[in-house]
């Protein structure tokens, strides 16, 4: 008995081990499976892990694109710049007490310090923050030498952007700043701590191809996110650069002539000078402007009251999104929707009494006692208001606003800068459907003259005496040349504009305005400034004896701001001179020269500016600098680019 029980022990223990080591055996295949299978298998995804936990891939802001004139002169550039940072991990945790240091030896603002306690409160301690930006060199040596008692302090170097121009092209230029969260878009670029983009005017419309691919390097850290060593660099492509059709030669000396002919609390002007065949904007001025450099470091409280508060708007690009009544300027649209729908003949006389009556109402020109008979182009040289009153009175306003479209008045321009506005040309339908009521006869007179409901922007303005100087031709403005690689830039700088107007005849669709009324328009706005007429200011007096013979035709414009009521009118005639600057007229010139060969056109409004003679002051010193420098006809001597010269010419064969 004993035997067998032993035996049976013997079996069951036999059993026991080999279950027991089946199960070891399992066991170890299943962990040398895993083993292989997450060493093997998935080795390279864990690496990836590994490496994302070691390695940290940072992105490289590119230099941002430049923005160039016509002839390769900065409007837009990067310099270099000097900036204070703070590194809380270096300061002991006492960075208010640093920031205090730091504020005996540089000037900062209550907003500023305020800003810096906030982001340390947003970053780890080891993050540096920008504490200020655009330190002199004064204000950055100060630094240096104390730097032994001003801990965590860090001066680095950094691409800011810089605007030559300042004031004279910042509405045109406008700015770039920080990003926002409406501008993220999935770019990893904008998500970049300072990094900056376009917010207004050239900047913000070409924005993407200014800002240019960003670059990126690898840099080993620790367990803490420290920067260890850096692995790896790959340098981005910088933005491209911008060639603008501006000649900053112009743009500046229009900004000065303002300056020159107005005190600066009535400096709210535009002035706009295009090519009337290429449509090329020579200068696009509006004024007050702003410095730009402030934006892109944010404008301190009290620049922004400054500027937002400015009764002169000096935040508004006047050329694209003021809206004036044009005045008399408007009376060249008038006359050709009298001709084109045959109202009215180039030699019909209208009589001018002084005033004309429709029903109860009275309107009056501005010439009291009238001008007697008077024909179209002599309406036009004398700025007749009665002549006008009764073409608009024949016409209607349909016609009329039909003809403003042709011209581009009322309607947008399509030169791609935000916020440029429409502006009004009223019709009956318009009335009906805005206010509900009928039009009525006594407003066509008002719209005869480029009053009422009628308002345009200069930029309307200089495209409207563009086509009537190019002689119907639908030439729109343009800003942008090229995107200036070296070879587009330089093949521009060089290139001869002399046959572009020939060019232009073949390749812009036609108004379909008959030639000889054009003539008939041109002839009275010759007449205005060189034939005794309201322009007479405007007449040139160029002193190259090349170009002496030269002559402007334009057209003077006053609108009012503010209607005089009759018991004022009554007491004699309102001097503008005597009114607050706010209620005085606005006052307008357009005009295009030469007169024999017409190249340029230029409009001029001037808030306030009580009347157009004055207008015509701006624009006579301006148009005579564009045609003195002659920048569409020929390149800027000074300013080619040596690169483009012919290839040399193969030896003849003597054969």
């Amino acid at each position: 008995m004993m035997l067998s029980r032993d035996g049976d022990w013997a079996k069951m223990f036999t059993r026991r081990a080999m279950v027991l080591g089946g199960a070891q055996g399992a066991l170890i295949s299943a962990l040398v499976g895993r083993m292989y299978y997450l060493q093997v298998i998935e080795s390279e995804r864990y690496k990836v892990l590994a490496d994302g936990n070691r390695i940290s891939v940072q992105i490289l802001p590119p230099p941002r694109g430049r923005i160039l004139d016509r002839f390769g002169q900065p409007l837009a550039t990067n310099k270099q710049q000097f900036r204070v940072l703070i590194n809380p991990e270096q300061t002991n945790n006492r960075v208010l007490d640093t920031l205090n240091s730091l504020s005996s030896l540089i000037e900062l603002a209550d907003y500023e310090r305020e800003r810096v306690r906030k982001e340390v409160g947003r970053h780890r301690s080891f993050v540096p923050i920008t504490v200020k930006e655009n330190l002199s060199w004064e204000e950055m040596a100060r630094i240096q030498v104390n730097a032994p008692d001003l801990p965590g302090v860090i001066i680095d170097e950094a691409l800011t952007r810089n605007y030559p121009l300042k004031e004279d092209a910042a509405h045109l230029l406008g700015y770039v700043s920080s990003v926002d969260k409406a501008d993220l878009n999935g770019d990893p670029l904008l998500q970049l701590p300072g990094f900056r983009i376009g917010k207004a005017g050239i900047e913000k419309i070409q924005d993407t191809i200014l800002r240019g691919n960003g670059g990126s390097r690898q840099v080993e850290v620790n367990a803490y996110g420290r920067e260890v060593r850096e692995l790896e660099r790959r340098e981005g492509e910088p933005g491209e650069d911008l060639l603008l059709t501006i000649d900053e030669r112009i743009q500046t000396f229009a900004g000065d002539t303002i300056a020159s002919h107005l005190p600066v609390e009535e400096q709210s002007v535009s002035l706009n000078v295009m090519d009337i065949y290429t449509g090329e904007m020579l200068a696009m001025v509006s004024t007050p402007g702003f410095d730009p450099h402030i934006f892109s470091r944010a404008p301190t409280p009290q620049e922004w009251k400054e500027l937002s508060t400015d009764p002169r708007s000096a935040l508004t690009n006047k050329s694209i999104a003021g809206r004036y009544s044009p005045g008399s300027t408007f009376k060249m649209c008038v006359a050709l929707a009298g001709l084109e729908n045959n109202v009215i003949q180039p030699d019909q006389p209208v009589h001018c009494g002084g005033h004309t009556t429709l029903g109860s109402n009275t309107w009056y020109c501005w010439k009291k006692g009238g001008h007697g008979s008077i024909d179209m182009a002599n309406a036009i040289t004398n700025s007749c208001d009665c002549y006008f009153y009764e073409v608009a009175r024949r016409l209607g306003v349909d016609r009329i606003a039909a003809m403003a479209k042709k011209l581009s008045l009322g309607e947008l321009t399509g030169i791609g800068l935000p916020g440029e506005q429409r502006g009004l040309m009223p019709t009956e339908a318009w009335k009906k459907a805005a206010r509900g009521e009928a039009w009525m006869q006594g407003e066509n007179l008002n719209v005869g003259i480029g009053q009422g409901q009628v308002n345009v922007t200069p930029l309307q303005l200089v495209t409207y005496v563009a086509r009537i100087a190019n002689g119907g031709l639908m030439v729109k403005p343009t800003l942008v040349r090229a995107h200036a690689t070296t070879a587009v830039a330089a093949a521009a700088i060089a290139r001869d504009n002399a046959d572009a107007a020939a060019a232009a005849m073949t390749t812009i669709p036609s108004l379909g305005i008959p030639q000889a009324h054009m003539a008939v328009i041109q002839r009275g706005m010759f007449g205005a400034v060189n034939g005794g007429g309201t322009a007479a200011r405007a007449a040139l007096q160029i002193k190259d004896p090349e170009k002496k013979d030269w002559k402007m035709a334009g057209k003077t414009g006053s609108a009012q701001t503010h209607r005089v009521k009759r018991s004022i009118r009554a007491l004699g005639e309102v001097k503008q001179e005597t009114l607050p600057w706010g209620l005085r007229d606005n006052a307008l010139f357009v005009g295009f020269g030469p007169y024999h060969a017409p190249r340029y056109a230029i409009s001029c409004v001037i808030e306030h500016g009580k009347a157009g003679a004055f207008a015509a002051q701006i624009v006579k010193d301006v148009m005579e600098e564009t045609l003195r420098l002659d920048p569409s006809r020929k390149p800027r001597v000074e300013d080619q680019v040596a690169a483009i010269t012919p290839a040399p010419t193969p030896a003849k064969n003597p054969s």
